[in-house]
């Protein structure tokens, strides 16, 4: 159970967890498995030359896809769209070749952290200064056709 590598993130982006072997080629992949994992959760499942995500854990849901067209060599890496902060956590990657019973297991670790703001809140004196039109009060912004309703209403001793 050694760490092989994290990766970081930031909520709402993609994220490629990394998990290579040798090149099994097309024949032997229709022959293997391939986990993706978080604990006993499955993440991602990949069986006889295809995913098979029936008992894919519902958070992930359409989110991971494999790189199928690279896998043959060696590729076995896993793609998360739309990070989120529940992704944060210890993965496990897991290659088993049915012939000849090999299997390859590999950790990478996934920090997922918040975007942070980098915008800082105006100090009062740029409060003051930097008025724009929306910043006017809020009644002359109303439009004409509420003014002329509250008028036969007495409005005009605001």
């Amino acid at each position: 159970g050694q760490l092989d590598t994290t990766c970081h993130a930031l909520v709402g982006e993609t994220v490629i967890l990394p998990c290579t072997t040798t090149p099994p080629g097309e024949s032997i992949l229709s022959e293997s498995m391939l986990y993706w994992q978080i604990g006993r959760n499955v993440v991602h499942f990949f069986q006889n030359g295809r995913d098979s995500l029936e008992y894919q854990d519902t958070r992930f849901h359409g989110r991971t896809s494999l790189f199928l067209d690279q896998m043959k060599h060696g590729n076995l890496s896993l793609k998360i769209s739309n990070v989120q902060l529940l992704d944060k956590a210890e993965y496990t990657c897991i290659y088993k070749q049915t012939e000849n019973h090999q299997t390859k297991k590999s950790h990478i670790k996934l920090n997922v952290s918040a975007p942070s703001r980098i915008e800082e809140p105006p100090s009062p004196s740029e409060q003051i200064s930097s008025r724009s039109p929306m910043d006017v009060p809020c009644l002359a912004m109303l439009p004409l056709s509420f003014l002329l309703l509250l008028v036969p209403l007495g409005a005009w001793y605001l």
